[in-house]
């Protein structure tokens, strides 16, 4: 017997199947199954267990796991091991958060031992939520095995590829500009910089300062500037907070400069400024312009009046002049300073055309600076605070974005202001007090966040360790080429651009909970080394015992503090300390191709079971982050690709478009909604919705749709089978089933479009293209098995007698059924195991018990009938275009019409359509189909452009077109309607017209409905007779007795009695439709009786036939 069930609750089955799949072990014979079958490499990339998972990370383990299931269900062996990711940033700021602190803290209120200890512990806290929705929601994963970054094994791996890198000479040490957090205290590397959403726009205020010329620099060939009164050198800046460590003034070697004799807009002194000449009529209005030959004077304080000077100088000219600080706070003492020199990266784009220069916080800055000589002033902290040399602003905060609220309000009653003040804002109300500012303004931009703080990083000059990855760029970007991303845009656009600009890989990092940078240094710099593992370093510390008398051992955790405590020796006996920085947390996740298999140790060989990967998925925003750098290493350390298939799946929004967040309140809880809807409905709904490279909007009504839609049609379509399947006693033979090619031919039609769907099922599949093999599904499912297959196949299921037709329709339905649950697998594998399991009954050996054991069926070409399913094709659009304007005319398709009309172009065409003719009759229930030639007048077919294609084509002589378009007489019309194109002349220009550049309608004879769908057209006669309306006036009531009959809940074989009130517009129908009606709802006889006590109901809308009826068992 079939399992019956009564309604559909896939929460429960997901219940039911999971509980199977661990009493069962399904997930491990699913890989031990298929040993000999080949590999598919999958890599999980590793989420931080110190943090509860979202509807997001449903949303790309569900792309994960499809593709995994799916090269199972292919034969091939799927191993893939689960990890968490341990280290870095997230987990040390919640811990700072949890014990009230900050990382100036460590080593002073809580030692480093302890703080990390405590960092261990929180790592793993939410491990078992992780789990919980990992299981939930059907995600295959080696949960039990999984690698775990902070672990000496995986640790031992991560310092053997940096050892690689390093005698490959790409590991050096540099003094740089790097972005630094002030917030989490530590450098970041570019690649963490570009994560999607760091950028953001701020508003700050720029400044345009005035820098005093010290006249005694100016040299003979600019000596024209000598006699100038205030001689003042603009430059503009998004950051007043660096003009206190301002060291130079870079000027474009080939750019004019001119002068400009103003007045000062807040002192009013008068003045000269030098700025680009092409910059002018940016800062000065071109109605306060004097004459060159007239003196100028200050008469209105709100329209400052300027005069351009006769003289102009290149930057060249300029080089070397000198200017006063705009601040004496401090002198550099590594250079000189307070000096104009030249610049290659100025511009006349923005600004003056003269750019401060301050080498502390710009890349750029430091690079000119020394170049020229120019020293540099570092005046602002790790902290992000002006340090004591700058006193008018010590110790505060140079990014109002760094102060809490509380600290905002204390600030300005420590000021004694009414209002907080930046320090930006404090620093130019200072310039203008003293005559050194010529403007300030707010001004919007986009500036850089840090990634985990969300607080605005600095510049910062800082020693490092970098990688050297742009000496490989070039094989960075030629193995990307070889790389199948979807889609293919972010490959070749987002990721492919950052690989062309790509920058050096900034290793350090200035925290403690991590992994160890394994370099050990000496004290004079000029020796170091690197330990690629525990081995090497037992070795080394053997040799440093011996030289210093230690008694030093290999520390059981390799982290912080015990690590740094170990001392090395040189080969010329220096003592070699170690380097205190971590790595970027994003080389342990890079690394893990090598790590969780402790390759080389453990794993001596990587083979090709386990590198590279054919298949990882993860969310846009990894891009720039665990993408890159997988790619990095292994192109470093193995000259490959770690990945040969990509899916960068996009962003889970809420149903508006709104990014998700707890403060918006439209945050949607993964386990509540896996709870109610269950796992299946929201992966299919997921995944079907739109390409999983798209950003979705996620609305919970979308599930709902879909679990009524597909998974409502498909649990129906099972519970017919069972139902007629059980009464019948069926049961699935392989080896005696009717051969396909021996069964009528609405079978054949519907193993056809199975095996067509198999056949594109897999071609999507190999391409990574879930969303269409998903909707190619649900297409089969709703339209063409259930909708279609079955519906006409409904009488072979209720005939009473056991002929080769009705085995035929039970052996095709159980065929289907069985491989859509195999294609729906790995979308939906909980209600897919489900629906094979009941299917499979007692049949179900080891290696049979479940469908993700199974093997997906091969696609028989000999039972697809490209014919036969075009001919099925113009049944249902015929059908669909009859059933609309039955819709448009309100006429329910229980009432029978007398005919249709279609007009034929060609006698191909017309065999096709009488093949079909029964099919359609039945459907729309018509009683007879006329095949009309061209010639008919009852139908009149009219033309229109279609201005989407044409309007490109024809432009200015679209009206012409027009015109001659609708005028197209019936022969070019079906000239079009036949795929043969046609001409237009407009003047002396030619143009070819084809049918898609046309819309071909009809229009409606009194009497007559007609429609079009491109080659079809069909005219529909609407007129009802009495005979009519009888025979739908009995189909009406044999569709109330059968809703009747599912009320009482009868089983599909009892007989009744019908007792129907009497009613003179009832009795002819009752009377010739007699046999008919008792036939259909299995009535032994119709009785009218005047007065009845039963279940009123309506026949029409309308309510003018109503009736009463009662149904008894007999």
């Amino acid at each position: 017997m079939f399992k019956e069930i009564k309604s559909l609750q896939l929460p429960e089955i997901d219940r039911e199947i999971l509980d199977f799949w661990q009493q069962n072990k399904i997930f491990e014979k699913s890989i031990t199954s298929r040993s000999q079958g080949g590999h598919f490499v999958f890599y999980e990339g590793p989420p931080s267990a110190n943090g509860k998972p979202g509807i997001h990370h449903v949303m790309s383990r569900t792309v994960k796991d499809i593709f995994c299931r799916y090269h199972t269900l292919l034969g091939k062996q799927v191993s893939r091991k689960g990890g968490w990711d341990t280290h870095g940033l997230p987990i040390e700021l919640s811990v700072e958060k949890e014990l009230g602190i900050t990382k100036e803290d460590i080593g002073v209120k809580i030692t480093v031992e302890e703080y990390n200890a405590k960092c261990k512990e929180t790592v793993m806290r939410f491990k078992h939520e992780w789990d919980q929705m990992t299981q939930m929601m059907g995600y295959w994963v080696d949960l039990e095995h999984p690698y775990i970054t902070f672990e000496n094994s995986y640790i031992e791996s991560v310092w053997y590829l940096l050892k690689e890198i390093y005698q490959k000479g790409y590991l050096y040490k540099g003094y740089t500009i790097q972005p630094y957090s002030p917030a989490a205290g530590t450098g970041l590397s570019t690649h963490e910089l570009n994560m999607p959403g760091a950028y953001r726009e701020v508003k700050d205020i720029s400044a345009v300062a005035l820098f005093e010329v010290d006249k005694a620099s100016i040299t003979s060939n600019i000596n024209s500037l000598k006699n100038l009164e205030n001689l003042r050198i603009s430059a503009w800046t998004t950051t007043p907070w660096t003009l206190p460590s301002n060291t130079a003034l870079s000027l474009g070697e080939k750019i004019v400069y001119s002068v400009i004799e103003t007045f000062n807009p807040y002192t009013h002194e008068r003045t000269h400024i030098i700025l680009a000449k092409d910059l002018i009529g940016r800062w000065f209005k071109p109605e306060n312009i004097v004459s060159s030959n007239e003196n100028i004077y200050l008469t209105d304080e709100k329209q400052i009046p300027y005069k351009i000077l006769s003289v102009e100088f290149t930057g060249k000219q300029l080089e070397g002049l000198r200017y006063f600080p705009l601040f004496n706070y401090a002198r550099p003492d590594d250079g000189d300073a307070f000096r104009v020199i030249i610049g290659d990266f100025v511009s006349t784009e923005d600004g003056t055309g003269i750019v401060h220069t301050a080498p502390s916080f710009g890349a750029d800055d430091m690079r000119v600076a020394k170049k020229n000589g120019i020293g540099s002033l570092t005046l602002v902290d790790r902290s992000g605070k002006f340090d004591d040399r700058v006193t008018d602003f010590a110790h505060e905060f140079v990014k109002e974005a760094y102060l809490t609220t509380e600290e905002k309000e204390s600030e300005t009653r420590r000021l004694g202001l009414s209002r907080y003040l930046s320090v930006d804002e404090r620093i130019v109300i200072k310039l203008k007090a003293e005559g050194k500012l010529f403007n300030a303004q707010k001004y919007q931009h986009n500036y850089p966040h840090c990634w985990r703080t969300d607080k605005p990083i600095l510049y910062y000059p800082m020693d490092s360790w970098f990688i050297k990855v742009t000496a490989i760029k070039d094989r960075l970007v030629e193995l990307n080429k070889t790389i199948n991303w979807k889609p293919e845009s972010t490959g070749t656009g987002r990721f492919g651009h950052w690989l062309e600009n790509i920058q050096d890989w900034n290793l350090s990092r200035s925290r403690y909970w991590g992994t160890p940078l394994p370099i050990w240094r000496s004290i004079n710099g000029e020796e170091n080394t690197c330990i690629g593992s525990v081995e090497e370093l037992t070795l080394e510390i053997e040799k440093a015992n011996i030289a210093f008398g230690l008694r030093q051992i290999v520390p059981s955790d390799l982290h912080k503090p015990y690590i740094d405590e170990i001392v090395l020796v040189s080969k010329t006996g220096q003592k070699l300390l170690k380097e205190p920085d971590l790595i970027d947390v994003w080389f342990d996740s890079g690394a893990m191709p090598f790590a969780q298999w402790h390759y080389p140790f453990e794993t001596k060989v990587l083979g090709p079971d386990q590198f590279p990967a054919d298949y990882i998925a993860e969310g846009v925003d990894q891009t720039r982050g665990w993408f890159y750098t997988l790619h990095a290493i292994a192109a470093l350390v193995k000259d490959n690709v770690a990945f040969k298939n990509v899916i960068s799946n996009g962003l889970v929004l809420d149903k508006n478009g709104e990014k998700m967040s707890k403060r918006k309140g439209n945050v949607v809880d993964p386990f509540a909604t896996l709870q109610k809807y269950g796992a299946d409905a929201t992966r299919w709904y997921m995944i079907s919705n739109s390409d999983p490279w798209e950003n979705l909007k996620f609305d919970l009504e979308g599930i709902t749709e879909v679990r009524n839609k597909f998974f409502g049609t498909l649990f129906n379509t099972y519970n017919f089978f069972a139902i007629y399947a059980n009464v019948d006693k069926f049961e699935y033979h392989p080896e005696t089933a009717i051969l396909s090619d021996k069964r009528p031919e609405i079978d054949r039609w519907i193993l056809s479009k199975l095996n067509t769907l198999i056949q594109a099922y897999l071609s999507t599949m190999d391409q990574f293209e879930p969303t269409s093999a998903a909707r190619l599904i649900e297409t089969f499912v709703c339209d063409e098995l259930s909708n279609w297959h079955v519906r006409l196949s409904r009488r072979r299921f209720w005939k009473t007698d056991s002929s080769m037709d009705k085995r035929a329709a039970f052996e095709t339905l159980y065929e289907c059924l069985i491989c859509v649950s195999q294609l729906m697998a790995p979308f939906a594998p909980f209600f897919a195991d489900w629906l094979y399991r009941n299917l499979k009954k007692e049949d179900k050996t080891e290696d049979n018990c479940s469908v993700h054991l199974s093997y997906l069926p091969i696609v028989s070409q000999t039972d697809i009938n490209p014919r036969l399913e075009k001919r099925m094709d113009y049944a249902q659009r015929i059908c669909s275009l009859i059933l609309s304007l039955r819709k448009a005319q309100k006429i329910r398709v229980r009432q029978p019409l007398q005919k249709v009309l279609i007009p034929v172009l060609d006698p191909g065409y017309k065999e096709d359509l009488k093949s079909i003719e029964d099919i359609v009759k039945t459907e729309v229930n018509i009683k007879e189909i006329e095949y009309v030639d061209s010639e008919n007048n009852l139908i009149n077919k009219k033309v229109k452009p279609n201005f989407r294609t044409l309007g490109k084509k024809l432009g200015k002589d679209m009206p012409a077109a027009n015109a001659i378009i609708q005028a197209f007489n019936k022969d070019t019309i079906a000239l079009l309607e036949s795929g043969n194109p046609t001409k237009i002349q407009i003047e002396d220009r030619i143009y070819e017209i084809i049918d898609e550049d046309v819309e071909i309608f009809s229009e409606d004879i009194p009497g007559w409905l007609s429609a079009t769908d491109n080659d079809i057209t069909v005219a529909l006669d609407i007129t009802i007779t009495e005979e009519l309306l009888n025979e739908g006036l009995s189909r009406e009531i044999i569709n109330r007795v059968q809703n009747l009959r599912k009320t009482r809940e009868l089983n599909v074989t009892d007989r009744i009695q019908l007792i129907v009130q009497e009613d003179q517009r009832l009795s002819s129908a009752l009377t010739k439709f007699n046999d008919v009606i008792c036939n259909e709802v299995l009535a032994d006889e119709i009785v009218q009786t005047p007065f009845l006590d039963g279940v009123a109901m309506e026949l029409f809308e309308e309510g003018d036939l109503s009736f009463d009826i009662r149904v008894t068992s007999l």
